[in-house]
């Protein structure tokens, strides 16, 4: 799935409108709380202006509702963190397809960077509307897209713009393409052993890639709360434990059809409340008696999954193995990611909740990758198809 970068194509004096996420967290105050949304596009920012082109970045920020400009989801603070971190001045729209964002795009000069406000203020973008699209589109000249957050949606920018610029570059930012590079190409054909972790709360929110890896990897590691709902597929006892009753028969169907493949806790750490000072006991996984509640994977279990995980070649993890966010409850998912930078594979930890817990344990630095979309990351481990990228150009 290699595609044609910013960096393959000339910029110098050309209009360039990339699709970025600058979705970041905003404080009551407008102020950016964390900005490495924001950092994480200035590659692809810089190649362009730094080759002489001219930048038009459209983003979505939250979820607005309704049509107009709801002043708590602008990207106007976005802009000026940009500006900040570039040095330079970048230019504000406060709009997308208005007056102002044409004027604006109008009078770039070579170089300078234009941010148009939150495309999701026009209901076109989330209904993939090919008449806004096409407005979007007119005001460049390369389509851009460096946004992979947003890859698995159908979006007017994600899509319909770059469909109504046939016949115009239209490449793959940085991200983007880092992105493929290992969530696809590497799945696509893994070295072996492939190991895939995965984590989290539900069955249902890993259905599809449990079913998906089940055929592609040499073993599954569950953890998290949903292996409980897998524990009573098995007849045993979860006490208070999150399950779900409505998913047991697919559990006992994954579990029939992963074989030895599907890697189950065999012990589970228990607290009878959910808080760290609470009383805590280690039992055997499926004998959670009443009252007691499962927080995360016992020793054995850790020890399990870190010994298969270090004779990986290819690691794959989605999802914490527990309550990563309260002590003690977090040692099982700390096992997980020493093992998985300790080893000698290509390690790919997905967007969401294992990216956040990669950077808490401090390991972000010793593995291959860290994805930048938690829904597109699983999207793409579905085996999902992404019209957002197939569409633009291959090498």
């Amino acid at each position: 799935m290699a595609k044609k970068t910013i960096d393959d194509v000339a910029v110098a004096g050309k209009t360039v409108l990339m699709r970025v996420d600058f979705n970041v967290p905003l404080d009551d105050s407008q102020a950016i709380t964390d900005d490495r949304r924001i950092r994480m596009a200035l590659p692809s920012i810089r190649s362009v202006i730094d080759r002489g082109g001219k930048l038009i970045l459209m983003s979505h920020l939250g979820r607005p509702k309704g049509e107009g400009n709801d002043a708590k989801y602008s990207l106007a603070p976005t802009a000026e963190r940009l500006a900040e971190l570039l040095g330079t001045p970048v230019h504000f729209a406060t709009d997308t397809i208005g007056d102002d964002a044409h004027a604006n795009a109008a009078k770039l000069a070579a170089g300078e960077t234009l941010v148009l406000e939150n495309v999701r203020f026009n209901p076109g973008e989330q209904k993939g509307d090919a008449a806004f699209a096409a407005k979007l589109a007119a005001m460049a000249d390369i389509y851009c897209n460096d946004a992979f957050g947003t890859c698995h949606r159908t979006d007017a920018s994600m899509v319909a713009v770059p469909q109504a610029m046939t016949g115009k570059p239209r490449v793959v930012g940085h991200l983007v393409g880092r992105e493929i590079a290992y969530l696809s190409d590497a799945i696509s054909s893994p070295e072996r052993p492939f190991v895939a972790i995965l984590g989290g709360a539900k069955v249902s929110d890993k259905i599809k890639v449990i079913n998906n890896l089940l055929g592609i990897c040499d073993k599954v590691i569950i953890g998290g709360a949903m292996a409980y709902t897998f524990s009573l597929a098995q007849g045993g006892r979860v006490g208070g434990s999150l399950v779900e009753q409505d998913k047991v028969e697919l559990a006992k169907e994954l579990l029939a059809k992963g074989g030895d493949k599907l890697m189950l806790p065999v012990d589970t750490h228990c607290g009878d409340a959910f808080k760290g000072d609470c009383n805590k006991m280690v039992v055997a996984a499926g004998e959670i008696p009443d009252g007691w509640e499962g927080y995360d994977i016992g020793p054995k279990s850790a020890e399990l999954f870190a010994k298969t995980i270090l004779g990986a070649k290819t690691v794959v993890w989605n999802g914490p193995m527990g309550v990563f966010e309260m002590p003690p409850f977090d040692e099982g998912t700390r096992r997980v990611a020493q093992a998985v930078a300790d080893s000698d594979s290509t390690s790919i930890i997905g967007g969401g909740d294992s990216a956040a817990a990669i950077e808490v344990l401090g390991f972000a630095d010793r593995v291959s990758h860290v994805s930048t979309g938690g829904g597109a990351s699983l999207s793409m481990l579905e085996g999902q198809a992404f019209p957002a990228v197939d569409l633009l150009d291959e090498k």
